[in-house]
C-alpha cells in the first residue's frame, strides 16, 4: 500500500533532517543583532545567506529588500493554480545580542546539538521558526505530487525586528501591492508547552505616553509656599491614583469604546489550558495576582484592555530631605488595546481625561510614541481552523488557542495588506528567548516542518 500523504510527509523529513539542521546551523552562525552598530554587515550576511537558501529551495523569487535600517528578504513561489489563495509568511532574521560572559554555556554563535535541542542564539527566535518553511514546503511538494505549493506562497523576513521594527510598516506599506496576500501566517510565537500545543489568535496593541507636568518655574521653599500654591509631584500622584477605578477598570472615559467582548467559546477554551497560577506568579517574581475584577488571569493579560505606570518621579529624590515644592513631575504610562480600540481614540481620550484632572496652576504635556494596533482573528476564521487543522495532523491532538499579551509588529500587516493574521510557531517557554543558553526543541522543530507541509492544502482548500 502506497504512502498517505502525512507519512510520506514523516519521511521525507525524516531523510532530510540532517542537511535541514546542518543548513540551520550555519544560518545560526551569523551573528545578525540588529540593535549593535558593529553587527550591520552581519545582518547584512544573513539576509544574503537566507535569499540564496530560498532560491535554493525552490522559491523562484528570493529578494534581498533594502530599508533605511537593515535589510529585509522577500521571496515567492507562485501556485501553478492561478485561482489558488495567497498566503504571506512573517518572521525576522535579526536577534537579539549575545556574549559568552552573559551566562551562556557555550558560543551564542556557535550553535550546539545537546540532549535533543539545539542552543544558539536565534535557534527559536526567530530563525529556526523561519527556517522551517523550507524543509516544510518541500516535503508539502513530495507528499502532494505537485511541482508549485497548493497556494502562493510568499515570505517576508525582516532585519529589525528586535530593534522595533522602525521601519517595518513604512517598508509593508510601500510594498503592499507585492505583499498583497488572502492571509498572513505570523511564525514569531510559541506554543503553551512541549505537550500542548496551541495557536495564538492574537496580539494586543500598544499605546505609551509621557505626562510632563510643570507648577513653579523652578523649586520652592515648602515653608514659605507650601499649602498655597499647587504642587506637581502631588498632581501626579493624584493623577495615577485617578487612572483605575475600585474594580481594576481603567477610569479613563471612552477607554473601552469599541472593544471586542470575549465570547462564552474562548473563556471556556482559555479555561482548558493547562494554567497553574501559582507557577506563573512565581515565573512574574510576584506575590498575588490583581487585575480587572470578574476575568481569569489568563483573560485580563490576553484579552482586557490595560494601563500601566511604568515609571514616575518629581522632586528630590537624594539622601536626607530637602523641603521644596518641586517645580516638575512627569509619570510615563502604557497602554495595551485589545481589538475593537482605536489608538487615535484612546490618544484623544487620555489627553482629555489628564486635562479633566489637574488642577489650574499645573500645566502639563503629553508625548505619545506611535502606537502599534492590536489584531485579532476569529474563532471561526476559516483560514485559523486551517492552521489548528495542519497542526493537529502534524502533532496528533486536539490543538488548543491562546492569545498573546504583548505588541509587534503582525498588527501592521493586518491593518496594511487588510488580511487576517494567524499565528504558527512551536517555541515552547523554556526556550529561553532573549536570554542565555536559546534553545529549541528538535522534536517540536520538526513538527513545525511537518505543520507546514500539511498547512498550504489545508489553507487552499479554506479559502479557495
Amino acid at each position: 500500500m502506497s504512502d498517505t500523504p502525512d507519512s510520506a510527509v514523516r519521511t521525507y523529513i525524516e531523510q532530510h533532517r540532517t542537511a535541514f539542521l546542518d543548513d540551520l546551523a550555519e544560518w545560526l552562525r551569523i551573528p545578525s543583532v540588529s540593535a549593535q552598530p558593529e553587527h550591520e554587515g552581519d545582518v547584512r550576511r544573513s539576509a544574503e545567506w537566507l535569499s540564496a537558501k530560498l532560491k535554493e529551495t525552490g522559491f523562484p523569487v528570493a529578494e534581498v529588500w533594502e530599508t533605511p535600517g537593515a535589510p529585509a528578504v522577500f521571496a515567492e513561489w507562485p501556485s501553478e493554480d492561478p485561482d489558488a489563495p495567497t498566503v504571506l509568511v512573517y518572521g525576522h532574521h535579526d536577534v537579539q545580542p549575545a556574549a559568552p560572559e552573559d551566562g551562556w554555556d557555550t558560543d551564542p554563535f556557535e550553535p550546539v546539538i545537546r540532549d535533543g535541542r539545539m542552543y544558539g542564539r536565534g535557534a527559536a527566535d526567530d530563525k529556526g521558526q523561519v527556517f522551517f518553511h523550507t524543509l516544510g514546503v518541500r516535503a508539502h511538494l513530495v507528499a502532494t505530487g505537485r511541482t508549485t505549493p497548493a497556494v502562493h506562497l510568499k515570505l517576508l523576513v525582516e532585519g529589525e525586528e528586535e530593534s522595533g521594527s522602525p521601519h517595518f510598516r513604512a517598508l509593508v506599506e510601500q510594498q503592499a501591492a507585492r505583499l498583497a496576500a488572502d492571509a498572513v501566517i505570523v511564525s514569531d510565537t510559541g506554543m503553551w508547552d512541549e505537550t500542548t500545543p496551541t495557536v495564538c489568535t492574537g496580539m494586543r496593541g500598544l499605546a505609551e505616553c509621557e505626562i510632563e507636568l510643570h507648577g513653579p518655574e523652578q523649586d520652592i521653599h515648602s515653608g514659605s509656599f507650601g499649602g498655597g500654591v499647587p504642587n506637581p509631584a502631588t498632581a501626579v500622584a493624584r493623577l495615577v491614583a485617578a487612572l483605575h477605578d475600585a474594580d481594576g477598570r481603567v477610569a479613563i472615559p471612552g477607554f473601552y469604546d469599541g472593544v471586542t467582548e470575549l465570547t462564552d467559546i474562548e473563556r471556556a477554551l482559555f479555561a482548558e489550558l493547562p494554567f497553574d497560577e501559582a507557577g506563573w506568579l512565581r515565573t512574574a517574581k510576584s506575590q498575588a495576582a490583581t487585575g480587572e475584577a470578574d476575568y481569569s488571569t489568563l483573560e485580563r493579560i490576553w484579552a482586557r484592555p490595560t494601563a500601566e505606570v511604568n515609571g514616575i518621579g518629581g522632586g528630590y529624590q537624594g539622601a536626607g530631605s530637602k523641603t521644596i515644592i518641586p517645580s516638575s513631575a512627569l509619570v510615563k504610562i502604557s497602554f495595551r488595546l485589545v481589538a475593537g480600540q482605536d489608538p487615535d481614540h484612546v490618544q484623544q481620550a487620555v489627553r482629555a481625561w489628564a486635562q479633566a484632572q489637574l488642577p489650574a496652576g499645573i500645566r502639563h504635556r503629553i508625548t505619545f510614541a506611535p502606537a502599534t494596533r492590536p489584531c485579532l482573528t476569529p474563532l471561526d476564521h476559516p483560514a485559523l481552523q486551517a492552521v489548528a487543522r495542519a497542526m493537529g495532523r502534524a502533532f496528533g491532538q486536539k490543538i488548543l488557542f491562546t492569545r498573546e499579551g504583548g505588541s509587534g509588529p503582525a498588527a501592521d500587516l493586518q491593518d496594511v495588506l487588510g488580511a487576517p493574521v494567524l499565528f504558527l510557531g512551536i517555541s515552547v517557554p523554556s526556550d529561553g528567548w532573549h536570554a542565555p543558553n536559546e534553545k529549541v526543541e528538535l522534536d517540536l522543530l520538526l513538527k513545525g516542518v511537518q505543520t507546514t507541509a500539511h498547512l498550504w492544502g489545508e489553507l487552499s482548500a479554506a479559502l479557495g
